[in-house]
């Protein structure tokens, strides 16, 4: 599908976007881009802002979280979904970080949290301090890890929670993969 006013780049991708063009920049002949390859493209972009670029390991859990496909890469569509996510996380993040430091706090990632819709006990939320936090704070890029791991794990809760009681079903295997994957 072409865009008006763009040229459309492979697979109907409007040549003038300048989303394309990160995403371009990185990606192979087959019009994907690996983990390493989105930790250039997000460098060159720009989107951390002042904050650290993102880890290789945050990168591999973006991909995972957007893997359809099961290949291990992200082509442009999961890429313009991801860029939406992230700024929607940059901008939650840069408003709890008050005293901007580049980082939050325990009790601003609570309600980081609780504003993006989760509601989780207070036992939760202390598995994510100790797991996100350097000295009782967490980095822009923990930040995005923490929130790739709930949306991903929410997501997968929710496809075997059919009643939508808050319960699920579980086999060891299932869980394994699940857990194993994000």
């Amino acid at each position: 599908m072409a865009y008006p006013g763009y040229g459309a780049g492979p697979g109907g991708v409007p040549a003038q976007d300048p989303l394309y063009g990160y995403f371009s920049a990185v990606a192979g002949q087959d019009g994907q881009i690996s983990a390493d390859e989105l930790q250039r493209c997000l460098t060159q972009s720009g989107i951390s802002g002042s904050y650290q670029p993102f880890s290789l390991e945050t990168c591999r859990l973006m991909i995972n979280m957007l893997d359809r496909d099961m290949s291990c890469t992200m082509g442009f569509p999961e890429f313009r979904e991801l860029w939406q996510v992230l700024n929607g996380w940059k901008n939650t993040f840069a408003s709890y970080d008050r005293d901007h430091s580049g980082t939050v706090e325990a009790h601003e990632l609570q309600q980081a949290i609780v504003t993006m819709g989760y509601n989780l006990s207070p036992q939760a939320m202390n598995c994510i301090m100790k797991r996100y936090s350097i000295n009782g704070r967490i980095p822009f890029d923990e930040f995005v890890s923490c929130c790739v791991r709930l949306r991903a794990l929410t997501d997968q809760f929710r496809r075997r929670d059919t009643s939508q009681s808050g319960s699920a079903m579980f086999q060891y295997d299932d869980f394994i993969q699940v857990t194993m994957s994000i």
